[in-house]
């Protein structure tokens, strides 16, 4: 049985972009599979990453990285997002590395008794994570409790590749790093590179580069670094729905919640079979579906579940029919990127917000 909507991820344009990424930086690579590896799959992606070359898997929650230890998978990783009150006990024992931020969070490690791998941060600059104020407190800290794995920071604008806060950021990162041997604390990996940093700056590969957005396909910034094709990546994602129904309407109708929009001529149109309940934007206006070699465009409102097009008089669409939202735009689809401009947004969010009631598809699986 076939189903309404769904989004098809090509798994070997993840391997060859994990493949693509690693040789550019040099060094070794954490795959970024955070949100459900930004909505293609945590656990196919995490293994087709580690099968392409990915020694490291990176997540944000420490429920993210119990969900790849039940799946078998023994790679490294690290959770950078497990707040106070959290189970670092249980998260120890399935030897899963730690994000220490905070005074408040490396004293709630120490004290499970637990030997913790541990990976800690500093605010260079984004002024986000990180240490910053309680750096030269953290510093007199009592380390032989713990394995300090690894030191690690974040770029704020490293696809702004001439912005002065990327050398700011380094040289604040440097700085840490000294400051830990000052202490006799030098951690085995050193990593600070995104995807655009991986990309754009050798100087800031380190032991270890993160890689997220680019992994799957997709640019990190398209304003200043270009569209994906561009970069050379492959995106992994196509998102496609049926036509729940396709009909004959006369010009002048005013079509969906408010009758925000009417038809300009007498058309064809189609009810697509997802919402913004399935991650489709309310908010989106310049985009659309692909059918047969052409572009159509939302017209009215995105509802919940459905959203409508104009196909155009001549289409050869009819009901059950699947039509394409986006892709990797070979043959002049909407691309993710395009969703995110049409929506006031980017393509990190197009992907990830695809809700679970969509099913994910791994033809080469």
């Amino acid at each position: 049985m076939s189903n309404r909507a769904e989004v098809i991820v090509d798994l070997t344009a993840i391997a060859a972009n994990v493949k693509k990424l690693k040789a550019a930086s040099g060094t070794e690579l954490m795959a970024v599979v955070k949100a459900d590896a930004y909505g293609h799959g945590l656990v196919p992606v995490a293994k087709t990453a580690i099968s392409a070359g990915a020694k490291w898997l990176g997540v944000a929650l420490v429920e993210e990285a119990h969900a790849l230890r039940a799946a078998g998978i023994t790679a490294p990783f690290l959770a950078w997002l497990v707040p106070p009150g959290s189970d670092y006990a249980a998260a120890i024992d399935a030897q899963i590395d730690l994000a220490v931020p905070s005074l408040d969070i490396f004293k709630e490690i120490v004290a499970t008794g637990k030997r913790a791998r541990i990976h800690i941060e500093v605010d260079t600059g984004m002024t986000r994570g990180g240490f910053l104020e309680e750096w030269s407190e953290f510093l007199k800290s009592d380390f032989s409790k713990v394995e300090v794995v690894g030191i690690f920071s974040h770029f704020a604008r490293a696809d702004e590749v001439s912005e002065k806060q990327n050398q700011d950021q380094l040289a604040n990162f440097n700085n840490a790093i000294a400051d830990l041997a000052a202490v006799g604390v030098n951690p085995q990996l050193k990593h600070l590179s995104n995807s655009a940093a991986t990309m754009t700056n050798q100087s800031a590969a380190f032991d270890l580069v993160r890689t997220g957005i680019a992994m799957y396909g997709l640019t990190p910034d398209l304003e200043h670094l270009g569209t994906s094709q561009s970069l050379g990546l492959a995106a992994a994602m196509e998102v496609r729905a049926k036509l729940h129904l396709v009909k004959k309407v006369p010009a002048n109708s005013p079509v969906g919640y408010g009758a925000t929009e009417s038809t300009s001529r007498d058309t064809v149109l189609g009810v697509v079979a997802m919402g913004y309940a399935d991650g489709i934007p309310r908010v989106a206006k310049a985009a659309g579906i692909f059918f047969a070699g052409k572009r159509c465009p939302i017209i009215g409102r995105v509802s919940m579940d459905q959203f409508v097009v104009d196909l155009g008089p001549e289409t050869t669409a009819k009901s059950g029919d699947y039509v394409v939202i986006f892709n990797n735009g070979a043959a002049g689809e909407f691309t993710a990127e395009d969703w995110g401009l049409a929506s006031n947004s980017i393509n990190y969010e197009m992907t990830t917000r695809i809700g679970p009631r969509v099913p994910r598809i791994y033809p080469h699986e």
